[in-house]
């Protein structure tokens, strides 16, 4: 019997976990009043990076004595800058259950040499929090963007710890609550939940955070982009707006058209209902089937933002290349594009679910790829 593609498709196609989704009605022309030609460090380039720092704060509900910058090399910059800047005052530990966080462990023992306890779990899984000592200084993701797991809150995190906690929340922010007062160090880059272009990033800092930068000094060389303080007080001026290198002002213009549309939406708690909506499509269309599920263990910790699946029919020999085909096929047929999983994960699909996606676009692609695997299983079959 030959397999009818489904009638209806997604408006748009674009999937992708990074860079992700334009707003909804995105055009060139909201870009329209950036200062292009103009110094970042004239009053019009001070006061459109201030603007973003503001909204963001409005936006994420970041406590008013909590630092926020705009910093080079997005969220991996923001990363690397928490870590060279902050580490080695106290014994650390290093949580990871993906590729992004198993790379800030390689950073932190191999770059930095620090005899770190290192807790992981498989894609898929998270660590469990009860055997973390959070007087020591932690370090990990909150939201998993290529395993598709996340922390269901901040409850074993506890309010009285010695240590800093350093938070990558790069696919969280704007798309889950974040409980400030658990967090000293949260990073994120603005090509994530909210559509953003590449290579910014944004760092928040808690008052713990900033007595650690202005009482220790790191044992190695801090290169000037890292560098927070200046003769052992916080560089104020990176948190007004002065950043440390030259930002594109015309991708700080694009960001603050998305904050203006978050909060023409109602802020917050309107972004992390459009993610959850959209992740709850996947989770309802995926329910009871035998050949696809989501990657996630326990449904407590699966993502709203990176939702990844994997193809469980047994008839499946090579994962890899039958995942890689299914991919293939959505982008062929112009219903998914950067579809595929990460190159370090398990086989399958990510769909990103971030505020940015439409939930009728999620809800039109998912027969669409029941349609794929069916057509590459049934390309299997042909080829037995």
């Amino acid at each position: 019997m030959a397999l009818t593609a489904p009638a209806a498709r997604p408006v748009n196609p674009r999937f992708s976990s990074g860079p992700c989704a334009k707003i909804p009605g995105y055009s060139l022309d909201m870009l329209a009043d950036a200062p292009l030609g103009r110094s970042h460090r004239a009053a019009i380039g001070k006061t459109k990076l201030k603007e973003a720092i503001d909204l963001t704060r409005e936006i994420l509900g970041v406590p008013a004595n909590y630092r926020i910058g705009i910093v080079p090399a997005s969220d991996t910059g923001a990363v690397e800058m928490a870590l060279w800047s902050l580490l080695g005052a106290r014994p650390v530990e290093m949580l990871a259950w993906e590729s992004f966080g198993e790379g800030w462990v390689t950073d932190v023992v191999k770059q930095l040499k620090l005899d770190a306890t290192v807790r992981t779990a498989p894609y898929g899984e998270i660590v469990d929090l009860a055997t973390v000592d959070f007087d020591r200084d932690v370090v990990f993701t909150w939201n998993g963007t290529t395993s598709g797991v996340r922390l269901p809150d901040g409850k074993a995190i506890p309010a009285t710890r010695a240590g800093l906690t350093i938070c990558d929340a790069t696919s969280a922010a704007f798309a889950m609550d974040l409980p400030w007062d658990k967090l000293d160090v949260t990073t994120f880059s603005w090509q994530k939940a909210l559509g953003g272009e590449g290579a910014h990033g944004v760092l928040i800092l808690s008052p713990r955070a900033v007595e650690r930068l202005e009482t220790y000094t790191p044992a190695w060389p801090l290169p000037k982009i890292f560098r927070l303080t200046s003769k052992g007080k916080l560089n104020e001026g990176i948190f007004l707006g002065e950043t440390i290198n030259t930002p594109s002002m015309l991708c700080v213009e694009d960001y603050l058209v998305a904050l203006k549309w978050a909060k023409s939406l109602g802020g917050l708690p309107a972004l992390v209902a459009r993610c959850e909506a959209n992740a709850a499509a996947i989770a309802g269309y995926i329910a009871g089937k035998g050949w696809i599920a989501n990657l996630a263990a326990d449904p407590a910790t699966a993502s709203c933002t990176s939702v990844c699946l994997k193809f469980t029919d047994p008839r499946i020999a090579d994962g890899a290349t039958f995942a890689k085909n299914v991919a293939k096929r959505l982008e062929k047929e112009g219903v998914a594009l950067d579809a595929g999983a990460y190159r370090d994960a398990p086989p399958g699909l990510r769909i990103w679910c971030g505020a940015t996606v439409e939930q009728a676009d999620v809800a039109a692609l998912m027969p669409w790829i029941e349609y794929a695997f069916q057509a590459e299983i049934e390309a299997l079959a042909k080829a037995a």
